[in-house]
């Protein structure tokens, strides 16, 4: 089995960044949290394809579950600080509990304060020490609500040179034939919303014959709320899905851009036995070292989950190159982009002419501030199994980590998508479109293959440069594209027929092998 080991460097908290102390919280009004629970064994093994079928639905509890014993000392737990049971899913590892912020604080030996992000926004709740954790827990989410994610779309500042709909990048990436019949999409998004007529009037000018299916599922709090800047990630994410897998079913989970918020959202779409998305597309995260050690972890068990249960998860990238958009001089990597149960999704710039690629290098307009494609080596994963032939380099302190991105696809706002957002025809860019782009192309090849791709990793990284459009030219700051895999583009853009036979043909020399 694969181990996906932490870098020590990063077990620790980080007080909230970037943000002014106001006081202390004194507000009276319960709070809820989420106790993630350690698993009761391993770590279930991954669906890979097409060697590991997934686990089911039913069978997952006893594989990868909560062990009972540690439920019942966390119930006692709760009882003996005044903490009230709101939900237990044992089978996703979560424990719901709702208390006063004294309660809590005494709980988990915090001190809770009120902070002000620095771009202004509004203030949040949270704590500038680790919450001490109870034997089983792995981490306790819901005490500290500082935004945790930003959503990696780009709208261009000056006219783009060349734009597309994602119709027409189908066509260009040779995407096979096929409408993701039979597949259930996920969504993951921590603010914005949609409204229903924009989306049939787009799809209508795109000339389906139908609105693709979209449902709105509510997570922690989260909701369907159009009428903010977000809603250009919203609606960028489901008209790309839409456009390229009309016949899916799009089901979008609404959550609070909160560590909670965020792991609620992927775990419940992982475990949703009501919808079973096959896909789950991510357009939001953060620089990796942001994210507090016991937030992360929460977060991966979760992609695991997935991974598990034969879920293909594609996650942006990053807009902000190589730094990640930090400010320290150093390469920086985006989370949940850099876990190994992630496609991580990264950026091109693509010029076409009579149907055709004339060129595609990497995106990087940071001189414009038209943004760049993250990209780099994480220093709180290490090399994966499946990626030490990628030559990936080693990240910052020799430590040798995942390499990011996996694959590619059109991400210059300059060269960017055809969308419509809150009544208005406009064009976006961004890594935010190559999530969803590729969580359509997965959602046709499940379909053509009558079977869930799962965790593609494996698959991807044996087939190599062969199926994809591999990007040469250009650079995201600290790291240069380059012949086969490289730190701006992964393998580069696909080949979308052509991976596809090679994904059939893995599968038939898999079945020749155990015959």
């Amino acid at each position: 089995m694969t181990t996906h080991a932490p870098h020590p460097f990063h077990s620790r908290w980080h007080a909230p960044a970037k943000a002014r102390y106001l006081s202390a919280h004194d507000d009276n009004t319960p709070l809820e949290i989420t106790l993630v629970m350690r698993r009761r064994g391993e770590t279930p093994p991954t669906a890979t394809w097409p060697h590991t079928a997934p686990l089911q639905h039913a069978d997952f509890d006893k594989h990868g579950g909560a062990d009972p014993a540690d439920v019942t000392r966390l119930r006692d737990f709760a009882h003996t600080h005044g903490l009230e049971e709101t939900g237990c899913q044992p089978h996703r590892r979560v424990l719901h509990l709702r208390g006063s912020a004294a309660s809590m604080q005494r709980a988990f030996g915090v001190t809770l304060g009120r902070y002000q992000p620095e771009d202004g926004g509004e203030a949040f709740v949270g704590c500038a020490e680790a919450p001490a954790l109870p034997e089983g827990v792995i981490a306790v989410l819901g005490l500290d609500r500082r935004p945790v994610a930003r959503p990696h779309f780009r709208k261009p500042l000056a006219q783009p040179s060349q734009t597309y709909t994602p119709i027409q990048l189908g066509q260009l990436y040779a995407f096979p034939d096929g409408d993701g019949s039979g597949q259930n999409v996920a969504i993951i998004e921590l603010g914005g919303g949609y409204v229903a007529s924009d989306l049939s009037t787009y799809f209508k000018s795109l000339g389906l014959a139908k609105t693709p299916s979209v449902t709105a599922v509510s997570v922690a709090g989260g909701k369907n709320q159009p009428g903010s800047d977000a809603d250009a990630e919203v609606m960028l994410d489901i008209e790309v899905v839409g456009a390229l897998a009309p016949a899916a079913a799009l089901v979008v989970y609404f959550a609070p851009n909160t560590d909670q918020g965020f792991y609620e959202a992927i775990s419940q779409a992982a475990h949703d036995t009501t919808h079973k998305p096959s896909i789950i597309s991510i357009s939001w995260g953060g620089p990796e070292d942001s994210w507090s050690s016991t937030s992360r972890e929460a977060m991966q068990t979760a992609l695991q989950d997935a991974a598990a249960l034969g879920v293909t998860v594609t996650v942006a990238a990053g807009d902000s190159g190589s730094s990640d958009g930090e400010s320290d001089g150093l390469p920086h990597v985006d989370f949940p982009a850099s876990s190994p149960y992630a496609l991580a999704c990264g950026g091109t710039k693509l010029v076409a002419s009579a149907s055709q690629i004339s060129s595609e290098t990497v995106w990087n307009e940071t001189a414009a501030n038209e943004g760049a494609t993250g990209g780099g080596v994480s220093t709180a994963f290490a090399l994966p199994t499946w990626q030490k032939t990628a030559k990936v380099p080693a990240a910052t302190g020799g430590f040798a980590g995942r390499g990011v991105p996996d694959v590619a696809g059109d991400a210059d706002p300059l060269t960017g998508y055809q969308v419509r957002v809150d009544g208005t025809d406009q064009v976006i860019g961004g890594t935010s479109a190559v999530a969803p782009l590729w969580a359509a192309l997965v959602a046709r090849f499940n379909q053509a293959l009558g079977a869930p791709l799962g965790d593609m990793h494996a698959a991807v990284y044996q087939i190599g440069s062969a199926a994809f459009r591999d990007i040469t030219q250009g650079n995201n700051g600290a790291y240069q594209g380059g012949k086969g895999w490289d730190a701006c583009t992964g393998w580069g853009s696909p080949d979308g027929k052509t991976l596809l036979d090679a994904l059939t043909a893995l599968r038939k020399s898999t079945k020749k092998h155990a015959q």
